[in-house]
């Protein structure tokens, strides 16, 4: 038994040292989750809370290998942290209604930097940009 156990904490103990790559993709769905309840928040706890976690998701997004215009996806992640934190203090100060303006930005945002990471469409494939 006591080797078995040995045996099983060997397996284990690579996956500790091993380097922690980020899934972006994983994170960006978290982060979207995040998102939608901080919007579709009624009381400001609840609210707060899917804030927070949507701050720390973005966050941990700034550690990924971004293989294309990684100087502006960092930058645009940069922004949206601030426009979070904006609409956290505005919540907290004024209601939850002060925080729309914001997270809509926010919005527009994430619309404006996922364009750099979309694969080319067909026509661009075919002649180019």
């Amino acid at each position: 038994m006591k080797v078995f156990l040995c045996l099983v904490a060997l397996l284990f103990v690579p996956s500790l040292f091993a380097n922690d790559d980020l899934d972006l993709e994983a994170n960006m769905k978290n982060t979207g989750l995040a998102f939608k309840n901080s919007v579709e928040a009624t009381q400001l706890p609840e609210f707060n809370t899917a804030i927070d976690e949507f701050i720390t998701l973005v966050k941990r997004s700034k550690s990924a290998n971004f293989h294309k215009a990684a100087e502006q996806s960092l930058q645009g992640l940069d922004k949206v942290i601030a426009k979070a934190e904006l609409a956290k203090k505005l919540a907290n100060e004024q209601g939850l209604d002060a925080a729309k303006g914001p997270l809509k930005a926010i919005d527009g945002l994430r619309k404006q930097y996922h364009k750099l990471h979309e694969p080319p469409g067909f026509w661009e494939l075919l002649f180019g940009k």
